[in-house]
């Protein structure tokens, strides 16, 4: 089956044309311009990669020791240490999943530290949020947080999320308590995959899987299970919490996406990753060298945001966003860019011999993420301000360089409007009722004007077509009058293609249309867009914390409401965790491509079946839209019923 498999999806990749690589039209402008160039992207990188190996395809390929590599075949239905298929595919599962935990939680470390150095004076940042300051230490449970100074609550909440982070037995759990509802505590202290801090379960997952440890398929899937949830709460949530401490809560606002908002006559710069702790200094250093940047001959500096770095100073600061992960190698090949700033996560390697074609400069910043032939400027941020404005300057003094002759800048560009955080919702939502923000959006759902939910967030894929999938499976949604939310590397696709433009309603389904304008008149902006920008990654906490308002406000369990999620062009192992932890919040997930899971009936069945027994939602696959659209329409529809409302 496995091969089977594998030479499908050669056949399918290696017979595609440039138009059936990306739906993006600026990527099909500039494919040319990089062939000219010789710059190979990753499009070109994967068909050289064709055929994959099946046994790793299907997850039935071991090398966690020294006697093997190892690999389950005709012949071989044991590895040499006695680990069977089903072994070898649920221990990979969960090395992949704690990777992506891992991620995350380091990530919620980093905003942790710098909101402690700014708490004690060491930094140069400043709290833009005190109101959500004091909500949080009120609800951790730190005496006196209604009233004591805003320096000293910051620093007791920063030591408190590194304490929670680090917590190495049973004295942890104070974030996820916070944000879990008692129904999945009760479930998740029922199948013993509760955690209590962060790392515990990196650690104890990273010892289980080695040699010599479980050895049982279904105990490792619970492992699974349970770092998902660490990485929900102890890296989503807590980096979006002291994120919006730091940084402000979005509230949204018009900017624009793709890769026309780059600027022939200006300094342009990327910003590109994930922690937002460096990329608003840039911001603000970009700003404050302006006249700097007009006596190298540049109109001014353009900042512009990549992949979900670029979300978090799009949803607020108004940056416009050139594009997601896939589009990071040929913004390049416009010649017009003069600096790409990278912190960490989702950075291809392949942008440094990118950028050698070009003029433009890769600047690494984390001292966990250098590339070789990248200039590396150590980012700090006791020196944030400092670090910053070297970098900006370096963007300025490379905008010499650039060859005018060179610049081709696609005409590609939309409007977006970007940062619905839930408070900001629920803002939207007061203007229609004030004593009771969220009646109109339960109204809306029990009358069927809204069917339901389904977030689509995730990485992007050049396994599938570039935004397809994203794209294709919100419109379907959408004229289904069901809303879409959409986080990461999915919502630069929707954004660029007007799904999150107040025009965009048009696409959506009467009834839906009908809500969004409503919504939209009383809040000043005409109409909401069909599909809700609600940051980056670490941004799908914002999800379960609207779905736990709703679920509260309703008297049901999560497992119960209207909603489902799809990460359909996945890539990355942060997004086998993220959807790990919404199935185990109870939100049925569509996952696309295929996870390596298919070599173990066991560990297949355990996921896209049993998990609903245990949790109350699975996993689901399809790489069609339409069919992906079907699927979680179903879902939707039978929660509908067993809530008793019509459909």
């Amino acid at each position: 089956m496995g091969e089977n498999l594998v030479l499908r999806e050669k056949r399918e990749i290696e017979g595609r044309s440039d138009s059936d690589k990306t739906i993006d039209p600026a990527n099909l402008e500039m494919f040319e311009i990089a062939r000219k160039a010789g710059m190979e992207t990753a499009f070109d990188r994967l068909l050289r990669q064709e055929p994959k190996c099946p046994y790793c395809f299907t997850g039935v390929s071991c090398r966690n020791c020294a006697m093997g590599p190892c690999r389950i075949t005709a012949k071989a239905d044991r590895g040499v240490c006695g680990a069977t298929a089903d072994v070898m595919v649920a221990r990979g599962l969960l090395r992949n999943t704690l990777a992506g935990t891992a991620s995350h939680v380091d990530h919620a470390r980093h905003v942790a530290l710098a909101l402690l150095h700014a708490a004690r004076g060491e930094a140069p940042y400043r709290i833009r949020d005190e109101a959500k300051l004091r909500r949080l230490g009120e609800t951790l449970g730190i005496e006196g947080a209604g009233s004591m100074p805003v320096e000293k609550l910051a620093e007791a909440v920063a030591v408190l999320a590194l304490q929670e982070i680090g917590a190495t037995h049973a004295n942890g759990g104070r974030w996820l308590r916070m944000h879990a509802t008692e129904e999945r505590l009760e479930t998740w202290s029922r199948l013993d995959v509760l955690p209590e801090g962060g790392m515990l379960p990196v650690l104890e997952g990273m010892h289980r899987t080695s040699m010599g440890n479980d050895a049982d398929p279904v105990n490792l899937v619970l492992g699974c299970i349970k770092a998902g949830i660490a990485d929900g709460f102890y890296g989503l949530h807590m980096s979006t919490d002291l994120q919006d401490v730091l940084f402000g809560t979005p509230k949204p606002k018009l900017s624009q996406a793709g890769m026309g908002v780059l600027r022939e006559d200006c300094v342009n710069i990327a910003c590109h990753g994930h922690v937002p702790v460096l990329s608003e200094k840039i911001v603000e250093a970009a700003e404050a060298l302006e006249e700097e940047a007009k006596k190298a001959g540049a109109a001014g500096i353009n900042v512009v945001g990549i992949c979900c770095t670029g979300n978090e100073i799009l949803e607020r600061q108004g940056i416009p966003a050139v594009g997601n992960e896939l589009n990071s190698e040929l913004v390049i090949a416009t010649g017009a860019l003069d600096a790409v700033v990278v912190d960490y996560q989702c950075i291809f390697p392949a942008l440094v011999p990118a950028a050698k074609c070009f003029h433009t400069k890769i600047i690494t910043t984390a001292p966990t993420v250098k590339i070789p032939g990248a200039e590396h400027v150590e980012f700090d941020e006791r020196r944030a301000d400092e670090v910053a404005r070297e970098i900006v300057r370096r963007a300025i003094e490379n905008f010499r360089s650039r060859d005018r002759s060179r610049v081709h800048i696609p005409e590609f560009r939309t409007r977006v409007l970007a940062g619905f955080s839930v408070e900001a919702l629920l803002e939207v939502l007061s203007k229609l009722n004030s004593s009771d923000p969220l009646a109109p959006l339960v109204e809306a759902i029990s009358s069927g004007d809204v069917k339901g939910a389904v977030a689509i967030v995730g990485c992007s894929n050049p396994r599938v077509p570039h935004d397809m999938m994203h794209v294709e499976l919100a419109k379907e949604l959408v004229k289904r009058d069901i809303l879409v939310l959409a986080t990461g590397c999915a919502a630069h696709a929707h954004a660029k293609t007007g799904l999150m433009k107040p025009e965009g309603a048009e696409m959506a389904g009467e009834r839906l249309r009908r809500v969004l304008k409503v919504l939209g008149e009383a809040a000043g902006m005409g109409s909401l867009p069909p599909v809700l920008h609600f940051g980056s990654c670490v941004d799908n906490s914002r999800i379960s914390q609207l779905l736990k308002a709703l679920a509260e406000r309703l008297g049901v369990a999560i497992k119960d409401l209207p909603v489902a999620a799809s990460a359909p062009e996945y890539n990355t192992e942060k997004a086998l965790s993220i959807g790990t932890w919404a199935v185990a919040l109870g939100i049925t997930t569509h996952v696309n491509p295929l996870p390596r899971i298919t070599g173990s009936e066991v560990v297949t069945s355990l996921l896209t079946e049993k998990a609903e027994e245990l949790l109350g939602a699975r996993f689901l696959h399809s790489p069609d839209p339409v069919e992906a659209a079907d699927m979680l329409e179903e879902v939707i529809l039978e929660k509908r019923r067993k809530l008793g409302l019509e459909g």
